[in-house]
């Protein structure tokens, strides 16, 4: 057996919304005939009151309450004024109640079933009392003379008239009340149709289960997603995005170009075209950015998905390393077997003491640095970094220096001051100055030379790496450190670009100058301790 599938929402709230409707229109319906009801007997209390008061007033009523036989003068005068003031009946008696002119002709002379006690007063009275017509809303007024009650004047209307009145009224009123009801019921469906089409014919509890999975397939993808609205402002943002792009909490409803980003990446967020994996770098990560607009006949809005690409961009940095210092390596056990050749063929020759002098020298020159670097720098890390991107600059020429003020000792640096930090800053600041240098070397005919300095004071680590390049133009100072800056042609331009980006995690600085040679000289600054200890 098929269970029936709930109504869809948009059929719900159509039900709701039409008895709604009809409950209010059959109200409306309730309190106008209640109403006209009421306005009816009013109306009835207000003529009836005027057409006794107006025949108890009359001169040949108050001289016909004089003679001898009254009925024979006034049952003419009250039929002819009961047609005419739209009245039941006109009843005219004597003042102990006995009728002398009646509707029905064999009532005169009988007593009137109304209350005449308050008309006896003096007063004109109106009441609600059943009489020989039926129901009736009547009135009663003495007939004076002279100061002298003569007579008594009953006008009336009977309920079963009034109830005629009402009921024309009525008729019109159901018929207004159907129209408005069938307005109301057309407008509901066309509302709800429109709803139903936004809403794809699902339930209430549907759409609730459905906005549930989103909430939690929202905040545990890992992966950032930004939602842009029409007007380009945060319309939906997940904690990934928030935490690449440094958001604070309240950035939903905010244009994306007030969100302090950089430039490039405002603009991949800002452009109407899709962007497919285009790569970004923040002040501290490196994100990939996809976009996708939204479009339903017209711009709606964008999709933007962001991925961090700042570990993997690291391990591809070190991994760089490591494959230049491998082919280091390899180049060198090749030369070393070249020398090795060489030392065997003089000993054979039989020129002994020029061998071991030639070995010796190759040593002694290659010990050297190992030396320098083993005895200066303690920190493991970084004193592998300086002996393989010696060994790369030896293989392209270049003579990599450790500056005698170099000093650093294991252990010194904070946890916080991550290792692949700073391989990323000094591998990429020894890569640039070894490529100008030996640019510059191959052009100028100069010894090709990088000097770098690694010292770590009480509050701060210095990295120094200065070349013997062509420097680098004073107007460029700012624009080197962005991405995609380079002067080695497309596609490259990244390497500055993070070297600044590590320094802004840590906290530090990165500054260039000219260089005692005139090549540039780059200056980064991380400290040691937190701010609060340092101050």
């Amino acid at each position: 057996m098929r269970i029936p599938r709930p109504r869809s929402l948009a059929g719900q709230l159509f039900a709701m919304q039409v008895v709604l409707v009809a409950a209010i229109v059959a109200g409306c319906a309730l309190f106008t005939y209640i109403t006209d009801r009421s306005q009816a007997e009013e109306t009835a209390r207000r003529q009836s009151r005027a057409a006794a008061t107006a025949v108890a007033r009359s001169p040949s009523v108050v001289a016909a309450a004089r003679s001898a036989h009254p009925t024979r003068q006034l049952q003419p005068y009250t039929e002819r004024l009961r047609r005419d003031a739209g009245v039941n009946f006109v009843v005219i008696m004597a003042p102990d109640g006995t009728r002398w002119t009646h509707p029905e002709p064999g009532e005169i002379g009988k007593k009137y079933l109304g209350s005449i006690d308050e008309a006896l007063k003096g007063k004109i009275y109106s009441e609600k009392h059943l009489g020989t017509l039926g129901p009736s809303v009547r009135t009663v007024a003495p007939v004076y003379d002279h100061g002298k009650i003569t007579g008594l004047v009953s006008a009336g209307i009977t309920i079963e008239k009034i109830s005629e009145q009402v009921s024309k009224q009525v008729a019109a009123l159901l018929g207004v009340a159907g129209a408005a009801l069938a307005l109301g019921g057309l407008g509901t469906y066309v509302i709800n149709a429109r709803l139903r089409r936004h809403t794809h014919g699902m339930n209430a509890a549907e759409l609730s289960r459905l906005h549930d999975y989103h909430e939690a397939a929202l905040h545990a993808v890992r992966e950032g997603l930004v939602m842009l609205d029409g007007r380009r402002r945060i319309a939906l943002v997940n904690d990934g995005a928030r935490e690449l792009l440094g958001l604070d909490e309240d950035v939903v409803g905010r244009p994306v170009d007030s969100l302090g980003l950089p430039a490039p990446l405002t603009g991949a967020l800002l452009s109407a075209q899709p962007r497919v994996d285009e790569v970004h770098l923040t002040a501290d990560r490196v994100i990939v950015v996809n976009t996708s607009p939204v479009v339903g006949g017209e711009q709606r809005g964008t999709v933007v998905t962001l991925r961090d690409h700042t570990e993997l961009q690291s391990l591809s940095g070190e991994l760089d390393s490591e494959r230049g210092f491998t082919q280091a390596l390899r180049s060198q056990a090749h030369e070393a077997a070249n020398r090795l050749h060489t030392v065997v063929s003089l000993i054979e020759l039989g020129r002994a003491d020029e061998a071991v002098e030639f070995a010796t020298a190759e040593l002694e020159l290659a010990q050297a640095l190992t030396d320098r670097v083993v005895g200066s720098v303690g920190e493991p890390v970084l004193a592998a970094l300086l002996l393989g991107k010696a060994a790369q600059a030896n293989e392209r020429g270049v003579e990599l220096v450790l500056a005698e003020d170099s000093r650093i000792d294991d252990g010194l640096l904070p946890p916080s001051l991550s290792a692949r930090d700073l391989v990323t800053i000094l591998g990429n600041l020894i890569d640039n100055a070894v490529d100008a240098a030996s640019e510059a070397a191959a052009t100028r005919s100069l010894r090709a030379r990088v000097t770098v300095t690694v010292r770590a004071d009480l509050d701060e680590l210095l990295l120094q790496v200065t070349d013997t390049g062509a420097g680098v133009d004073p107007a460029d100072a700012d624009e080197v450190f962005r991405r995609g800056w380079s002067t080695h042609g497309a596609g490259r331009g990244l390497g500055l670009a993070l070297v600044k980006q590590a320094a802004h995690r840590s906290r530090g600085t990165v500054g260039l100058a000219e260089g005692p040679d005139g090549g540039a000289e780059f200056t980064v600054r991380l400290p040691l301790r937190p701010a609060e200890v340092r101050a």
